[in-house]
């Protein structure tokens, strides 16, 4: 939040001063009610933006949540404000001058929506959207690399933008990795979150499960093999069993779109070539990572990936301190960290001379 202050270049100073654009608005995704909306309420606040929040229609109650909780730790009155709006609407929040930004995370089309509105009415825009992210294996203790990818797979239901979504093993590696990581998403608990015993709840909805059977079927309809799961759990609810899929080839849906829920796609890899060229053949680009002993290797491999965020035996970590985005269709912009608290703001220059003098 400093002023950065420049090299004088001809004046008695040369800074920058950070200043807050003023309202902007976020619309907010309903896989983490409560983590996102923190994310886009935070930086914006110690900057002194102004926040209209729109709010997934299918979580509206974390919104109002911490609304009442900024109100109680004495945030003044309409500092913050949450929109309960159809996103037919959107357009017109955007297009009111008083906006001066608007911040996303959601579905591509909601982003290309989002983003065509403000390039419209030239409002600075944040994007953050779906990702097909690659995890690469090069080698290590592969039962528990497996077994990292499994628990990384499954949290939320696989319910993140930033899941590990396609394995990429090296041929000397796959079949044990497959083997563990089948084991592990068999031995997953599908059921009632409530349930200590549960591994995997429910998704968000009945269609959010049904479309994602749309991608599993089309898949195997077209040759890929399930080697667990494969099927929505019977009976009340959004289950969806824990599914592993392989032999997942570029004719099939499953190839190029989002698997948002438990289903992990594995491929296999001759050499080290091949696995980057196989993760960078997606158009999402949010984060991928390399798993192997060599660290050496698995840095320069990692540095290959066409994503945001590249991470060496650890894949999906967000902390308030690292930014985080994409690329590509994962959309652009950052969140969090410095990076995030410096996209709504005004970077402006401010230099001093000393006063003319006569002419001579």
């Amino acid at each position: 939040m400093a002023d950065e202050v420049l090299p004088d270049q001809g004046a008695n100073s040369s800074r920058v001063e950070k200043q807050p654009l003023g309202v902007l608005l976020g619309v907010m995704t309903w896989n983490f009610p409560y983590y996102q909306i923190a994310r886009f309420i935070a930086p914006n606040l110690l900057l002194g933006n102004t926040l209209l929040l729109k709010p997934a229609s299918i979580c509206s109650a974390s919104a109002l949540k911490v609304e009442k909780l900024l109100d109680q730790a004495g945030l003044p009155k309409g500092v913050h404000q949450t929109l309960l709006v159809d996103s037919s609407q959107i357009e017109d929040i955007i297009a009111d001058p008083r906006v001066r930004g608007v911040s996303l995370t959601g579905s591509e089309g909601a982003g290309a929506s989002v983003a065509a509105a403000a390039g419209k009415h030239l409002k600075k825009v944040v994007l953050e959207l779906g990702g097909s992210d690659p995890l690469i294996v090069l080698g290590g203790d592969i039962d528990a690399v497996a077994s990292t990818a499994a628990r990384a797979r499954l949290s939320n239901a696989g319910q993140a933008c930033n899941s590990p979504k396609r394995m990429i093993v090296l041929d000397e590696f796959y079949d044990t990795f497959v083997d563990k990581l089948s084991a592990a998403f068999s031995a997953a608990v599908v059921g009632d979150p409530q349930d200590g015993a549960t591994d995997v709840g429910p998704m968000s909805s009945t269609d959010a499960r049904d479309e994602l059977m749309e991608l599993v079927d089309d898949a195997v309809g077209h040759g890929a093999h399930v080697l667990v799961g494969g099927y929505p759990r019977e009976g009340a609810g959004a289950f969806m069993e824990a599914t592993v899929l392989t032999d997942v080839t570029r004719d099939m849906r499953a190839w190029s779109e989002e698997l948002f829920g438990p289903v992990a796609v594995v491929c296999r890899a001759a050499d080290v070539d091949e696995a980057v060229a196989l993760a960078n053949e997606t158009d999402f680009g949010l984060s991928g990572s390399v798993w192997s002993d060599d660290l050496e290797l698995a840095e320069a491999t990692a540095r290959r990936l066409d994503v945001g965020m590249a991470y060496v035996n650890e894949h999906g970590t967000s902390l308030a301190g690292l930014p985080f985005g994409g690329v590509g269709r994962s959309g652009f912009g950052r969140e969090l960290g410095d990076y995030g608290v410096d996209e709504f703001v005004n970077k402006r220059l401010v230099r001093v001379s000393d006063p003319v003098g006569p002419e001579q």
